[in-house]
């Protein structure tokens, strides 16, 4: 039943998650202002969530080292938005997407390794079709002049985006709302370093744009962070893995809903592929005695 109950709301976080490209295209302004400003509100909601419940956050409660994990799984969340922002920018969402969710793959080849945690014939060829089915998505996207650079920023998410996986697993006992606002707030003073430093602050100009990116904060970032992450303890490092390709499959389904965006045959047969591979590996087709 936990099991069941952590899927669901890893889903949950999956499909908002989905949803941030969609609302993107309503805001107007810089990529890394979207971020430093969704980091900032989401962290802030969970922040007063956590103080209205009159929960208590005594560190000294928290094994050491589990709360170093979830603080380096806040900046590499940080990093990953950041460096992931970037190559949208420079190679298009095509490139920058297939770039960023080889994440899950590099979690997978370690997984023996760091978790000791086997992975079956099944949960491979499933991964594999997952694989194939992004591309396919994706293929219509990919520009042939992308920048070099972009490319370097693309697979730095990935690899950013595999730790955050990697050391929010390595802290089972945080959890619940904790856990969550600890990354998103780490996550936010890793981003505000680089925008203050290296940017220029610009803000929306408009209540609706305010109104966007606040919502963008509030339910898709700091609900969505805590589904997101108070889920993944519960979970295999393969489950979440696999099944966390629902978020770009999502991301076409609602721009395709929702933005009107067309969508090819080869399209509709990738998004096939994706759903597929995720159902079937988290089915058990053991019989029973």
């Amino acid at each position: 039943m936990k099991k069941k109950i952590a899927m669901g709301k890893y889903v949950a976080g999956l499909l908002l998650f989905g949803l941030n490209g969609v609302i993107a295209e309503q805001i107007n302004l810089p990529s890394y202002m979207i971020v430093f400003l969704r980091t900032l509100i989401g962290s802030a909601f969970l922040i007063a969530v956590f103080l209205i419940s009159r929960q208590r956050l005594n560190l000294k409660d928290i094994p050491k080292k589990q709360l170093l994990f979830l603080i380096l799984s806040g900046v590499s969340m940080g990093m990953s938005w950041i460096v992931l922002y970037e190559a949208y920018q420079r190679t298009g969402v095509g490139i920058a997407s297939i770039a960023y969710y080889c994440g899950p793959v590099i979690v997978m080849l370690l997984t023996p390794f760091i978790f000791k945690q086997k992975t079956t014939a099944k949960q491979i060829v499933c991964f594999a079709v997952v694989i194939v089915g992004i591309f396919i998505t994706n293929l219509s996207d990919i520009s042939t002049n992308a920048d070099t650079f972009g490319l370097i920023c693309g697979l730095l998410s990935a690899v950013f985006h595999a730790l955050m996986v990697i050391f929010t697993v390595k802290a089972p006992n945080i959890t619940g709302n904790k856990n969550s606002m600890i990354q998103l707030t780490v996550s936010f003073l890793t981003v505000a370093i680089f925008t203050i430093f290296s940017q220029k602050i610009v803000l929306p100009d408009s209540i609706p744009q305010w109104g966007w990116i606040v919502f963008l904060g509030i339910v898709n970032t700091g609900i969505g962070c805590y589904l997101y992450f108070s889920s993944i303890s519960g979970l295999s490092v393969q489950s979440v893995s696999i099944i966390g390709y629902l978020e770009p499959l999502s991301s076409v389904v609602f721009a395709v809903i929702l933005l009107g965006e067309p969508i090819t045959v080869l399209q509709f047969f990738g998004v096939a592929m994706i759903l597929a591979g995720a159902i079937v590996s988290e089915i058990n087709f053991k019989k029973k005695e």
